[in-house]
């Protein structure tokens, strides 16, 4: 939909050096590693994520309620998962959006779900 507007473009970009400046005289340069996901890692979960979102959402809803509530400090049950990569994943509770950043990145299925395994463990010890 977008790509008719005439003021749109798509542009693929290779990243050769990052310039990040966090504050007054915290400027450096960073690697393209230190800031894209790795795209082996994307494409492994690019294939499990329909199964971890349908599976997710339909037998571990009261976890994914935790993950908002406890974890990100949103309101309100009916939180559904509804995207997922290295870096975290995607909740959704009607107009309401939020993202769990994981602590570390994820390079597959098999870590994707010793990371929720994690997560929920944490999110079931807090308090929120």
């Amino acid at each position: 939909m977008y790509a008719g507007f005439a003021d749109f473009a798509v542009y693929r970009m290779a990243v050769e050096t990052v310039h990040w400046v966090g504050g007054f005289a915290k400027a450096r340069k960073l690697a393209p590693g230190d800031v894209l996901t790795d795209e082996a890692a994307t494409a492994a979960l690019a294939i499990a994520e329909p199964d971890v979102i349908e599976h997710m959402n339909a037998d571990h809803a009261d976890t994914i309620d935790l993950f908002a509530t406890r974890l990100l400090r949103r309101r309100g049950p009916g939180w559904r998962l509804t995207g997922v990569d290295p870096e975290g994943c995607d909740l959704n509770r009607g107009p309401f959006f939020a993202r769990l950043h994981f602590p570390r990145s994820v390079q597959n299925a098999a870590d994707l779900r010793a990371m929720l395994t994690e997560l929920a463990a944490v999110a079931r010890e807090s308090r929120g």
